[in-house]
């Protein structure tokens, strides 16, 4: 029996290029942060760019999963980052990290509330007066069809995410005015999608008897279904978002 792998092709876990990566360290370091806190940071990769790209910052990133986190660990020694980058197990719900001058929360929102609304009043909380948030959040292209709910993940309901419009009039709502909009396109959709499961796909087409096969295979199919099925439909934005100053 061998242990399928998992998201061995993927850079960053969601649908980020590379050159949207470069545009957005660019626009982020822009105003020279000296200190970064990354929401639901994973194994860290776009925090770890932007502390590559801004020398003088420190950066903490904060996830609940072990293994994301000791990738990040890894990944900051080898790139010289260590002394500059922090990661820490535990849960962003009312965190006293910040605040920091640059907040990174990439499909994260969810940690800091079950109300997006709830989520962006965190972070404003959690970012400096003349700081930028980076907030990689989905929105509805179109809005779904009952059928093509039924078919997405459990329970997903036409009020799991609002529209752009919507998304940007919470934002500034909660204290931010969006300085940069900008929407994955498909093609980042579909390597994100297709590199999640590229790996998993292989192992099964050369150990299709493998005692874990049957059960990896349900799982695999049943990703790929819900995946086409909010693909055109499931969008994610990229706001870079500038706090008001208080009056």
């Amino acid at each position: 029996m061998t242990t399928p792998p998992h998201r061995t092709r993927l850079t960053f876990h969601g649908p980020l290029s590379e050159t949207r990566a470069r545009s957005l360290v660019q626009r982020l370091t822009r105003h020279h942060p000296t200190t970064v806190l990354d929401i639901g940071c994973g194994s860290g990769e776009l925090m770890l760019r932007v502390l590559a790209a801004a020398p003088e910052a420190t950066g903490t990133g904060i996830d609940l999963d072990a293994d994301d986190l000791a990738q990040g660990r890894k990944t900051a020694e080898d790139r010289g980052l260590a002394s500059r980058a922090r990661f820490l197990e535990e849960s962003a719900t009312g965190t006293t990290q910040g605040p920091a001058d640059l907040v990174l929360c990439v499909g994260s929102s969810q940690a800091l509330g079950d109300r997006l609304p709830d989520a962006l009043t965190a972070l404003r909380r959690l970012v400096t007066d003349h700081g930028r948030v980076l907030l990689g959040e989905g929105f509805w292209q179109r809005t779904p069809a009952p059928d093509e709910l039924s078919r997405m993940w459990p329970d997903a309901a036409v009020t799991d995410h609002p529209d752009l419009a919507t998304l940007i009039s919470m934002a500034t709502d909660a204290g931010f005015r969006p300085e940069w909009t900008e929407t994955a396109s498909l093609d980042e959709w579909e390597e994100f999608e297709s590199g999640y499961l590229a790996d998993t796909e292989v192992w099964l087409a050369q150990h299709p008897d493998d005692p874990l096969a049957a059960q990896t295979r349900e799982r695999v199919d049943r990703h790929r279904a819900r995946w086409l099925t909010y693909r055109g439909v499931l969008g994610l934005a990229y706001l870079t978002l500038v706090p008001v100053a208080a009056r």
